[in-house]
């Protein structure tokens, strides 16, 4: 689903957009592409939310990449969600291409308010798939900021992303609520979805006759406007959303089995079990399957007579012996120290969604500080126990409405001007008493990677466990997700190979500080990186 850009105070839908899909998911597209939450567009209106800025934020004039600028497609308007979560409004730009609900840059352009920050913290994460029901604890973004998909829109829409200050939450809920309370349904954006004339505050009442069966949403999604609190507005915004973000999927079908690349068309060509049996774990399924790949005499291989990509440019739809050979590192888990061609790939990335949903550290912030400040800088670092981090909040932990003037210290990318700085990702959140709503899950979670329980599954424990933690990503479709890492250090997928063979060799070496154990089993060398990334490629499909 795409838009592209309107003149009249929103962005206008592609034609390609699908309008089968259910009304809750079509309104929920509508407020994910909508400009007029973010804190520029109250700054700056005139009073009414129906008439068009004078000028956009100049944060929205380009989509920042690794390398030239492309257009923005929102230039003359302010932040919305799809700024930083693009499908194909760059598709036809020359470095462009389709996303998978992601951006191009290493580090997401965010509107300026006078604190100094120019990016987020951290790559925009892809948000296809990102919903999947999974047998861990669900939590979202790289550090695990965010228990429930409500939670994570709602404090982006009124948080820093949208331009607001830590203490503005109020003020950003009660703009929200006008601009749904006042719409009146004629811009770009409205008119793009069918039924013109039909403001929010009629769609989601859900009772005026003039509203096209297509876009009478559910009842449980309901609210009278007119009666209802601001935060229950919002609220009922990002339920909307969350049921758009839940219909962005890969390619499945009408058993739920994956369809969509090269390596998902091989092991149905020859017969191979696509999915985990019952009770199953992934990683018993994804040593199953390699054993089963392994027992191939003649394996039956995809080539371009089977498919072929649109928007993958110059890649073929294949899965030959170069991408078989990657696909047996990937899934071989070393039989003893040092065994050749080992990756340990699937011990968090387990197919078939190629992630465990849960959180690692591979050593990015260490190499991304060392690069700046030599060797060993990053694990020189002092870092303080709980008592003492939560004692000093605004040195150590990032901005919230009870600390407007932290510093983020340690949700920071590395830089030369700001010796210290670094992400420790979800040593930010665990016991972090501004930040209650997840503690339960990602306590959980971690206690479970970490194997504590009782007593020994506390903050205090978990704290120096949880430095430099990040959640793991899906590898489906890299090709339309670079660049990689939770801090878009590297542009390529051989780049993320070859990080690989330099992570993996710190951590035998204990030179990684507090790094994934699961590290010190990945055995490849340089003549891996070819066919690794031939399998990684091999994950691609033309999602859009």
């Amino acid at each position: 689903m795409a838009a592209a850009c309107g003149n009249d105070s929103g962005p206008a839908r592609a034609a390609s957009t699908v309008d089968t899909d259910p009304p809750e998911v079509q309104l929920g597209e509508r407020l994910f592409l909508e400009t007029r939450f973010a804190e520029f567009f109250f700054a700056h209106f005139d009073g009414d939310v129906n008439h068009s800025l004078s000028s956009g934020d100049s944060v929205m004039d380009t989509s920042q990449t690794i390398g030239t600028p492309l257009p923005g497609p929102f230039k003359g308007q302010s932040m919305n969600c799809r700024a930083c979560h693009l499908v194909d409004e760059l598709q036809h730009n020359r470095g462009g291409g389709v996303r998978t609900y992601c951006d191009f840059a290493p580090r997401s352009p965010v509107p300026q308010n006078g604190d100094g920050l120019v990016t987020t913290p951290r790559n925009s994460p892809p948000l296809v798939n990102a919903t999947l029901a999974r047998s861990v604890s669900a939590l979202f973004h790289f550090d695990g900021e965010f228990a429930s998909v409500d939670d994570l829109i709602i404090k982006t829409m009124t948080g820093r992303n949208f331009g607001w200050a830590p203490m503005a939450a109020a003020t950003a809920t009660a703009h929200i609520a006008n601009v749904i309370r006042n719409d009146n349904g004629k811009n770009a954006l409205a008119r793009s979805f069918g039924g013109g004339g039909i403001s929010y505050a009629m769609l989601l009442r859900g009772v005026d006759p003039k509203i096209p069966p297509r876009l009478l949403i559910p009842a449980g999604y309901r609210i009278d406007v007119t009666a209802a609190s601001d935060d229950t507005i919002v609220q009922a915004v990002a339920a909307l959303i969350h049921a758009y973000v839940d219909s962005l999927r890969f390619a499945t079908d009408a058993d739920g089995l994956y369809v969509g690349s090269p390596y998902d068309v091989f092991l149905e060509k020859n017969r191979l079990p696509r999915t985990p049996d019952p009770g199953e774990t992934g990683i018993a399924y994804s040593q199953r399957l390699l054993g089963q790949i392994s027992q191939l005499s003649s394996p039956v291989f995809v080539t371009p007579r089977d498919g072929k990509f649109r928007f993958h440019r110059g890649q073929k739809f294949q899965f030959g012996p170069a991408e078989l050979a990657g696909l047996k590192t990937f899934f071989t888990q070393p039989a003893s120290p040092g065994a050749p061609h080992s990756g340990n790939c699937v011990a968090c990335h387990t197919p078939p969604n190629f992630t465990d949903f849960q959180m690692h550290n591979t050593g990015a912030s260490q190499i991304e500080y060392d690069a700046i400040f030599g060797a060993g800088a990053f694990a020189a670092l002092t870092v303080p126990d709980l008592s003492d981090r939560n004692a000093n909040f605004d040195q150590f932990l990032p901005p919230s409405a009870n600390h407007p003037n932290a510093t983020s210290r340690f949700r920071s990318p590395a830089s030369l001007g700001s010796p210290g700085n670094t992400d420790l990702g979800a040593w930010n959140i665990v016991g972090n008493p501004d930040i209650p709503n997840p503690q339960q899950a990602l306590s959980d979670l971690l206690c479970g990677e970490f194997q504590l329980s009782g007593p020994n599954c506390n903050a205090d424990a978990l704290l120096p466990l949880s430095v430099a933690y990040f959640k793991s990503p899906t590898l489906r479709d890299l090709g339309q997700s670079g660049p990689y890492l939770h801090n878009g250090a590297m542009n390529t997928v051989s780049d993320v190979v070859t990080f690989y063979l330099t992570v993996s060799g710190l951590a035998q070496r204990q030179l990684l500080r507090n790094g994934s154990p699961e590290l010190s089993s990945v055995f490849i060398d340089s003549d891996d990186v070819a066919p690794l990334t031939a399998f990684l490629n091999a994950l691609n499909e033309d999602y859009n």
